[in-house]
């Protein structure tokens, strides 16, 4: 069975949210990596407090045509390990 992902679709996806981050002052020094597969963007690496954390994840999550986020980035004061899915997929 072969599944199909819109590569082009997560590319341009995973680039505005690059671009998101770059743009915001809480997230523009921040050491963080952004995946998407099939609309859900991947956040990784670290940022120095939860309100930045929380703010790179908003700014993603903004970004039209994302459908849900997976926070990994670590924080002081994150979870351990650092995961929240947000399952509350846009339609």
């Amino acid at each position: 069975m072969k599944y199909q992902t819109n590569l082009s679709q997560d590319e341009s996806l995973r680039a505005a949210i690059l671009a998101a981050l770059a743009a915001d002052s809480q997230t523009i020094d921040a050491d963080l990596r952004v995946g998407v597969l099939n609309g859900i963007a991947h956040l990784a690496g670290t940022i120095d407090s939860l309100p930045k954390r929380a703010a790179a994840e908003e700014l993603a999550l903004h970004v039209l045509g994302v459908r849900g986020v997976v926070n990994r980035i670590k924080s002081p004061g994150a979870p351990s390990p650092a995961r929240v899915v947000d399952l509350n997929l846009k339609k």
